[in-house]
């Protein structure tokens, strides 16, 4: 792995059974490359943002609109109109698991308009991409209701979205995590 990485892990959880785990890599040349996998969704494709707040007191609803520090209107991950926060859409097979891979210039995890801070949300519905038609198209893609999130933090004071800074083979070659429960006790969690 090129050196001048920047990594991070973020926790996801949501309504009922809805779980999973995301990696970030941000590599030298700007572009970060999320890799994870999200579980407990229903079969098809569901719209996956990073929103402006990393505030979850109220669960997945107080994470804000879609990150847009450039203001423009809601669009396809390859549109050059679109937040810096749409990603599109995750799969999720029969079983109900989305296996995450994306690779993105405008979700830097350091800079000006780094996400640390902000909330990795997956969404219900489809992300329609700005393309839909609907009142909501060019603001949130239609892609209904929040069902998992996380609230990104640099720090393990944070809730759930963590730097790291040993890696091997792009393993995570770390002992434990301090990790924010939701009754707000932490706990150590090995990898």
């Amino acid at each position: 792995m090129a050196t001048g990485s920047v990594k991070a892990v973020a926790l996801i959880t949501g309504d009922s059974n809805v779980r999973g785990s995301l990696h970030f890599i941000q590599e030298p040349n700007g572009a970060t490359h999320v890799t994870g996998r999200i579980t407990g969704l229903s079969p098809g494709l569901h719209g996956f943002h990073i929103h402006a707040l990393g505030d979850t007191t109220n669960g997945c609803n107080s994470t804000g609109p879609h990150f847009n520090p450039l203001k423009k209107d809601h669009g396809a991950p390859s549109d050059n109109e679109r937040h810096a926060g749409d990603l599109g859409n995750i799969t999720a097979g029969s079983d109900g698991v989305a296996e995450v891979s994306i690779k993105d210039l405008q979700i830097p995890l350091s800079g000006m308009h780094s996400i640390l801070g902000r909330a990795v949300v997956v969404h219900a519905d489809p992300d329609d991409l700005g393309k839909g038609g609907h009142e909501l198209s060019k603001t949130t893609g239609n892609a209904g209701a929040r069902v998992g999130c996380v609230s990104n933090g640099a720090s393990l004071g944070s809730n759930h979205l963590f730097k790291v800074d040993t890696w091997f083979d792009g393993l995570l070659h770390q002992d434990a995590l301090l990790v924010k429960t939701e009754a707000g006790r932490r706990r150590r969690t090995s990898f």
